[in-house]
């Protein structure tokens, strides 16, 4: 079994989105791990802000296998593929591991270099893997999150339920 975590994000009926989209991870992958939902600035571009989470799991599917499916999902939700890269998204699917694999694999860059990038991945991915270690860079994702600049990216935890669990809870600072 490979450990795979994925970065979700949207900000055009990121509700609906994101519910979809989880329902179609549960029916090919069954287990899944999801961090809180976050809510954040768009980047790059003026445009709605944008919910994220990351979700995480276990699977035997081959990379390549795997990318088509979350293609296919991101389809599914009506993601059109003509828009410039920074643009509004219905939904927007990145695997950011597979397992310890490092460097251009099936045609995407592994580990993605957003993750040390873009506080509304690592946050959410040291939330679910807090002791793993970011195979290149050998750090855990606790230890990246804590030294992450945090003031350069604004981003804060949103109630969230799906199928009637509570995934995430707004924080009161």
């Amino acid at each position: 079994m490979t450990w795979v975590a994925l970065s979700l994000g949207s900000n055009i009926e990121p509700v609906v989105n994101f519910q979809s989209c989880l329902d179609a991870l549960l029916l090919k992958f069954n287990d899944l791990s999801l961090s809180s939902v976050f809510e954040s600035e768009a980047i790059g571009f003026e445009g709605d802000n944008f919910l994220n989470m990351v979700v995480a799991f276990d699977t035997e599917m081959p990379l390549e296998a795997l990318i088509k499916t979350v293609k296919k999902i991101e389809d599914d939700c009506g993601r059109d593929r003509t828009q410039p890269r920074f643009s509004g998204r219905t939904l927007d699917i990145d695997v950011l591991l597979y397992g310890d694999k490092i460097g251009i694999c099936s045609g995407i860059e592994l580990p993605r270099p957003e993750i040390t990038e873009n506080a509304f991945v690592l946050w959410p991915l040291s939330q679910l893997s807090e002791r793993r270690k970011h195979p290149a860079l050998k750090q855990s994702y606790k230890q990246l999150w804590e030294s992450y600049h945090k003031e350069t990216q604004h981003l804060w935890p949103v109630d969230f339920e799906w199928h009637g669990r509570k995934i995430s809870t707004e924080l009161k600072g």
